[in-house]
């Protein structure tokens, strides 16, 4: 189904620090479950979301480099976590530190993908809102979009290194 076109509206959906976002999706990234936090917060009746793919929530504040690390890193069958900002299906937002691990079977085959996402802190927040809009602008300085995000990963990259940080040591320092 195609998303209908929805601007950002500036306005921040609440949720408690109690509060734990859950998401199981398949091989392609499309959602096969989602508690009740989810659909709360995302305004999507669950009918609309089961079987939709996940980027159903995507806000486009969201640096693509960020989105390429967390697939290239599941696919390797490996965990991530990342700070992600989402949109509503009023265009409302709500800020997430997801932990995204591979469902795996007893072979080791990936089955499909889980996430758990909580309420960042304003202090953590506060540090990757202006690493974000660095990214994105760095994306957004390339015409193609792939290419943007290949010039954005590299930059992050570089940025890391220059810090003497993997990014898993770097997330867990914000």
């Amino acid at each position: 189904m195609a998303r209908p076109q929805v601007k950002p509206t500036g306005v921040e959906c609440p949720f408690g620090e109690d509060e734990l976002i859950v998401s199981k999706t398949n091989l392609k990234g499309h959602i096969t479950y989602a508690n009740d936090v989810f659909i709360r917060l995302s305004k999507y009746p669950r009918n609309e979301v089961i079987g939709a793919p996940h980027s159903m929530i995507r806000h486009p504040d969201m640096p693509r480099t960020i989105f390429k690390l967390l697939w290239d890193t599941i696919q390797e069958k490996k965990e991530i976590f990342a700070y992600v900002v989402n949109m509503a299906s009023d265009g409302d937002h709500y800020w997430v530190f997801a932990h995204v691990t591979p469902t795996l079977d007893a072979q080791r085959n990936v089955l499909g993908f889980h996430s758990n996402r909580r309420k960042p802190t304003p202090t953590q927040l506060a540090k990757i809102e202006p690493l974000y809009a660095q990214i994105r602008e760095e994306e957004n300085r390339h015409r193609n979009a792939k290419d943007g995000m290949m010039s954005g990963y590299a930059m992050l990259m570089d940025m890391l290194k220059k810090q003497g940080l993997g990014y898993d040591e770097f997330i867990f320092s914000v």
